[in-house]
């Protein structure tokens, strides 16, 4: 990407509601705050970290010096508003990512899908779906039920989404929404977007990750057994399909030229459904038959991506992050060496992970009858998730 992008962390709260420092949480050997500044740090679209503090600026400043790319740190403000602001005026960079420094989980895909957007549209921040049914009612202080609460009406969840950070800028139009808001507006703002939204500036929303997650309260933070180190689990997945004539040769989502293609209730991408399952397997979530049965229409000739986007949202429900994938697909003919880049960016993109996390191979196998002889194809992958 052309644009260089700043990330500004603001580490200023005073975490009233926890009792103590909730940055300096210790979630087995890295910190709060020293993950978040990790997830940017590694991310290959950030050039520069500024670190917004409060009272405790050097504890901050300690956690920043181990970074390995340019890092500053700057007071922050009496309100969380002003401590952004802070931050992004002393940003380098054409584009500011805001985060909160309390959401340590933030994942690779959700920094670059909510930066390549906001380098397109000029703001964007990630979301998820809200899964509760959410109730309109009487006006209560935002920290417990009032009494007598009535309920006025429910909103269509459909179109209610909880947005997270970090939130994308092109930071000279957040300068200027800045300096377009007047002291009424000003007190409307709850988060970055919000100066776009008051001063009639279009925000896009991105994929986020129900993982990540910002810890407000002692309920947030990791169980005592979380902390002793990272839940990792494997899956395996296996699929074969038959050629035959008049049907299109599907294989990780691309459309390979070839006489036959493979035949099955769906687009039969066994590259794809090999994966899934996989991925289903390693958090023990069933298979593919289990969420699309081959009985239902609705399935019938369906694109295979559209599923593993699919298996991706139930695997974020769940709380899981994918962090690996490694497939081979098992055939003789037809020659696949040139097709698999593509295969590798769209699985990538389905399943919201960096392409370099996943992997396609090919090989042959003649002495399999049903694969050998041309008659069939095969896909084999394995999964690496994370429970967070």
């Amino acid at each position: 990407m052309e644009k260089h992008v700043s990330a500004v962390l603001v580490a200023a709260g005073s975490s009233t509601r926890m009792g103590f420092d909730k940055l300096s949480f210790d979630l087995g050997g890295e910190t709060v705050l020293g993950r978040s500044i990790r997830a940017f740090e590694e991310s290959p679209l950030v050039s520069e970290i500024v670190l917004v503090a409060g009272k405790n600026r050097e504890y901050v400043e300690a956690q920043a010096a181990a970074c390995t790319k340019p890092v500053q740190v700057v007071q922050g403000g009496a309100t969380r508003a002003e401590s952004a602001k802070n931050g992004v005026l002393a940003a380098h960079g054409e584009l500011v990512a805001v985060h909160d420094a309390a959401r340590p989980f933030v994942s690779e895909a959700v920094i670059e899908a909510v930066v390549e957007a906001a380098a397109k549209c000029g703001a964007a921040a990630p979301a998820v779906p809200v899964k509760d049914t959410i109730k309109q009612a009487t006006r209560g202080d935002g920290k417990k039920v009032p009494a007598k609460c009535v309920v006025e009406t429910t909103p269509d969840r459909s179109t209610l989404y909880a947005v997270q950070t970090p939130q994308c800028f092109d930071r000279a139009a957040y300068l200027a929404a800045l300096e377009e808001l007047d002291a009424e507006k000003a007190r409307l703002v709850t988060d970055d977007c919000s100066l776009f939204e008051l001063t009639g500036r279009t925000v896009q929303l991105t994929q986020g990750d129900y993982a990540n997650l910002k810890i407000t309260t002692r309920e947030d933070l990791p169980r005592a057994e979380q902390k002793e180190g990272t839940a990792m689990r494997i899956g395996h997945g296996y699929d074969v399909h038959r050629l035959v004539e008049s049907r299109k040769l599907i294989l990780g989502g691309v459309e390979v030229p070839y006489e036959k293609g493979l035949l099955g209730h769906s687009d039969a991408d066994v590259l794809a459904h090999a994966v899934m399952d996989a991925v289903l397997g390693a958090a023990a979530l069933g298979d593919i038959g289990q969420h699309f049965p081959d009985t239902a229409k609705e399935y019938e000739g369906a694109d295979s991506l559209a599923l593993a986007r699919r298996v991706a949202e139930i695997l974020r429900e769940h709380g899981y992050r994918i962090e690996n994938i490694d497939s081979t697909i098992l055939c003789q003919r037809p020659k696949l060496a040139s097709y698999i880049p593509a295969m590798r960016q769209k699985l990538a993109d389905a399943f919201g992970m960096p392409v370099d996390a996943v992997s396609v191979k090919a090989t042959t196998e003649e002495h399999l009858g049903f694969t050998g002889e041309g008659l069939g194809i095969a896909a084999h992958a394995v999964a690496l998730i994370e429970k967070l």
